[in-house]
């Protein structure tokens, strides 16, 4: 794969125009070239050679000049009338339409569409049209200006020939343009799934639309950063957007490898849940297993930062579980989101946290008692809702921790949860 990148494009660094005319321009190039052997034994096998190296090389220049000088957009009409120019000679000097040079023009025009990006159709479709029919004109009104073959044999084998390289040269184009179109539908489906969940994906390709579905219990994991606008007031732009990014990239691994699904982020607040698109029974567990690994990573990122002098964010955290809907709304920029109370007591369970622990709210804390350690915070009173009890997550209860480090399962916790065991 690295060397067809190499020598056509990468496409994460170039566009599906780009890596075409690379890969065309490439193939005409080294074809005509090789063409020249199929025309050794034509009585004017020189001109024909001529016609052949000459395309060829331009071609083979044009590719140069965009695959390594980055120029290719203003190269579409050189290199289209290159095509015509060599097609349009090597009828006069190769038989016309009786050699079978008239099987070319559909291919160049193939090519001339693949590669038409913003350049006018019906010019191009004109133009290809209009030199056809003026080759097939002069032809029938001036026979005597196209060469001609001495014997039959020449004139079936310089058919056949240029029949069956046109066959070889169609199933290279198509080759490309599958490949090619392969690689784009790729990458427009990671970035859908970098979007949506993949069965929301799938739902909105195939009904173009997104039914909105009600869950019974999922659990919302909210995080933000403590003391953030203080801290970021003391960096530039570019470290902080750094610092964010490499944060968020760890908690985005850090949801897939508990099974929770990543919302959104909302300038230093990031919201998961658990549950969905596809229903469980663990997320509530999966939710507090990566909350506490969230609360860890961000310890010791505050550990090394304090080594270089430097200051860091602790984050809130909080955990509801209840019911909540979940659907894609919007047509442009649309994403994946969700509404309910639950989501909102999840809000307002982070906002009342304590920095560096992981907040829970009784019906989270009904779901894990039996798994970990909890710390009763009471009653807590929250804006615009009734006082919630809260819980703090301490650990893993002792038959399940770590001897060394109590926040980290010991084997038969991993055991345990990998088969499924604990939520039987």
């Amino acid at each position: 794969m690295k060397w067809i990148y190499l020598f056509l494009g990468d496409p994460k660094k170039h566009s599906l125009e780009h890596r075409l005319f690379n890969t065309v321009s490439l193939v005409n190039g080294l074809l005509n070239l090789f063409g020249v052997f199929g025309v050794l034994y034509l009585e004017n096998y020189l001109i024909l050679i001529a016609l052949n190296v000459g395309s060829g090389l331009l071609m083979l220049v044009m590719y140069y000049l965009s695959r390594v000088k980055s120029i290719y957009f203003s190269l579409y009409w050189p290199f289209n009338l290159t095509i015509l120019f060599y097609l349009s000679s090597m009828w006069f000097f190769n038989g016309g339409s009786l050699g079978g040079n008239h099987y070319y023009l559909i291919p160049a025009l193939v090519i001339a569409l693949i590669l038409i990006r913003n350049h006018n159709v019906f010019i191009v479709y004109s133009i290809y049209i209009l030199i056809a029919a003026s080759l097939y004109t002069v032809e029938f009104y001036h026979r005597d200006w196209v060469t001609t073959y001495e014997t039959d044999l020449d004139r079936y084998l310089d058919a056949g020939g240029n029949y069956l390289f046109v066959q070889i040269l169609t199933g290279i184009l198509i080759f490309i343009l599958s490949r090619n179109l392969n690689v784009e539908r790729k990458k427009s489906e990671s970035l859908l799934l970098n979007i949506l969940p993949e069965p929301i994906a799938e739902e909105l390709k195939k009904e173009a639309r997104v039914i909105p579905k009600r869950y019974e219990s999922a659990s919302v994991l909210f995080c933000d950063m403590a003391g953030f606008t203080k801290i970021a007031e003391k960096m530039n732009a570019e470290e902080l957007v750094g610092e964010l990014d490499t944060i968020f990239r760890e908690f985005d691994r850090l949801c897939k490898k508990y099974h929770l699904e990543k919302i959104k982020t909302i300038g230093d607040a990031y919201m998961a849940v658990g549950g969905i698109p596809k229903e469980n029974k663990t997320n509530a567990v999966d939710s507090v297993l990566c909350g506490i690994a969230f609360q860890s990573y961000m310890a010791e990122q505050k550990e090394i930062h304090a080594l270089r002098g430097r200051e860091f964010w602790e984050i809130r955290l909080g955990i509801h579980v209840g019911p909540l809907v979940a659907g894609v709304v919007g047509i442009d920029k649309f994403a994946y989101d969700v509404w309910g109370d639950t989501v909102n007591t999840a809000s307002r369970l982070e906002s009342s946290g304590v920095s560096g622990e992981v907040n829970i709210s009784a019906q989270v804390y009904e779901e894990v008692k039996s798994f970990f350690e909890c710390e009763s915070r009471g009653l807590v009173s929250i804006k615009n809702k009734a006082d919630i009890e809260m819980y703090l997550v301490k650990g893993f209860l002792p038959e399940y921790a770590d001897t060394i480090n109590p926040k980290l399962p010991n084997d038969l916790f991993k055991r345990l949860y990998e088969s499924g065991a604990l939520f039987v």
